[in-house]
């Protein structure tokens, strides 16, 4: 029970927590945030709960009367903040990374305190304006072209439906956005186009923008898990000789598997040649090409139709950030703009109405957190973090290409390393695969680290993904020594 003394005067009252008694509780809460990204290391990167254990500890009803702040941030402390899991700990290595860096976090706040909704200019001056300078920013510093306008949303999988929606209205005499789909006969099933490593965010797009599932079509790839762009072009001219109208084809920088890097310029080239709308998956792999020796990887992708790079994976930026990008605004516009009179101001020319181009009205201020980053980083810092990440994936890889009972399942071509062990003594594929996942399991119940895994060619992968500004070499090495120790231990 809470010492109802501590009970401040703001609480006893109707109004809200007075900027004195906000500066002190501020403070406070910094403090511990600080705290945590300097104890990170203390912490397992999983935590050690099983489901429903944190339910026990926290009280199912609200509370009638207010509670002290004290004892709320104790509650934090005890049952929430070592009970996640470490998604900021340089040990993570898990997925893709998403790390929130200090001016990154330090944005979100003031963001957050604005409570801006950046709907359209009238409502949000500042915030619209400052989004439209970051977005122009991102793409410079990307080497994409002024063409490319673009704006911030809050992840791949949002993105990816817009820029769907957006092909879709490019399809000549559908006018699906005024009469839909359904119940018309006159209308042919739409292809969508996508290789077998894709990611399953651009299947759902497909589901909620009335293409359907059996409207995708996956491109089979090459040894280096790529589209092959003349599998491409053959799938596109069977489906015209069968009735399907090719809507969109989605090439993929940066698989969520391997980072396979599909040929991009190759595929544009079809999607020119057929008028097929062309939308670039590039969440995780675009930011790479802020270093300029990265961007020959991605020679092609300025021409696509839309593009999407997400900053909240591998650009230190706190969830959620996603940029998307697209050639043609008015067509943008005209694929979701709908203005009924409530929300309706005066022309603001130039300057977007952001409320105008997807599907949301209430839109984050995104742009700050990012903003603020780019700031205190700096161009070439950033640039020089993610050089880093590359160069420690490829000492990794070059570790693993050294070790004979060692393999790396796909190429390294960015900060993302696919392998498993082989030992002598086994050879049925079953096995393998059983053998691996014992490693992954024992590498993640040590706590030092969190990995992920995948399955490349039908074999079972380890996944090491690097992308943390907090991580060195050391915390590589460590994970390189966590793998072998935990391949010794579980060999037949």
């Amino acid at each position: 029970m809470s010492d109802r003394s501590e009970i401040t005067d703001s609480q006893r009252g109707l109004g809200d927590m007075d900027p004195g008694e906000f500066r002190d509780a501020a403070h406070r809460v910094a403090d511990r945030a600080a705290d945590y990204l300097a104890r990170l290391e203390s912490y397992p990167v999983l935590p050690d709960v099983r489901p429903g254990q944190i339910h026990a500890h926290i009280d199912r009803r609200p509370p009638a009367g207010p509670e002290p702040l004290e004892a709320i941030l104790e509650d934090y402390a005890r049952w929430i903040e070592p009970n996640v899991t470490h998604w900021q700990h340089p040990g993570f290595m898990a997925y893709f990374p998403s790390v929130a860096s200090g001016p990154g976090i330090l944005g979100e706040w003031l963001a957050t305190t604005l409570n801006s909704n950046v709907m359209f200019w009238r409502n949000a001056p500042a915030s619209t304006e400052l989004e439209e300078l970051v977005v122009q920013w991102l793409r410079a510093m990307m080497g994409l072209p002024p063409a490319l306008d673009g704006m911030f949303t809050d992840t791949a999988s949002v993105s990816s439906l817009l820029a769907i929606v957006a092909a879709r209205h490019a399809v000549p005499g559908l006018s699906a956005r005024e009469r839909g789909l359904a119940g018309r006969p006159e209308v042919g099933p739409l292809r969508l186009y996508l290789s077998e490593e894709a990611h399953s965010s651009i299947e759902k797009g497909a589901i909620v923008a009335g293409i359907g599932r059996e409207g995708v079509r996956r491109i089979a790839t090459d040894p280096r898990y790529r589209m092959r762009p003349e599998a491409l072009a053959d799938a596109i001219a069977e489906d015209r000789a069968r009735g399907y109208t090719p809507c969109c084809v989605v090439a993929t920088l940066g698989t969520t598997s391997s980072t396979a890097i599909d040929p991009v310029n190759r595929i544009a080239e079809i999607c020119a040649r057929e008028r097929v709308w062309l939308h670039v998956d590039a969440a995780y792999g675009g930011v790479a090409a802020i270093a300029p020796e990265y961007r020959p990887l991605f020679a092609g992708w300025e021409r696509a139709d839309s593009i999407v790079v997400n900053p909240h994976k591998w650009l230190f930026t706190p969830f959620d950030a996603s940029l998307l990008l697209f050639r043609d605004r008015d067509h943008m516009r005209d694929a979701f703009s709908l203005v009924p009179e409530y929300i309706r101001t005066p022309d603001t020319g130039e300057i977007h109405n952001f409320n105008e181009y997807g599907i949301q009205l209430g839109r984050r201020f995104r742009a700050l957190k990012l903003w603020m980053q780019i700031r205190w980083f700096g161009v070439d810092g950033i640039a020089g973090r993610l050089r880093r990440h590359c160069q420690m994936a490829q000492r990794l890889a070059g570790w693993i290409d050294a070790d004979p009972e060692w393999q790396r399942l796909a190429p390294t071509p960015l900060a993302t390393v696919c392998a498993r062990h082989v030992p002598r003594e086994l050879r049925e594929p079953e096995a393998i695969d059983v053998h691996n996942e014992r490693i992954l399991a024992e590498v993640n119940r040590s706590g030092e680290v969190f990995l992920s895994h995948t399955r490349l060619g039908n074999r079972y992968a380890i996944r090491v993904s690097i992308g943390n500004p907090r991580q060195t070499e050391a915390h590589v090495a460590r994970c390189w020594d966590l793998l072998r120790e935990a391949a010794a231990r579980t060999r037949p």
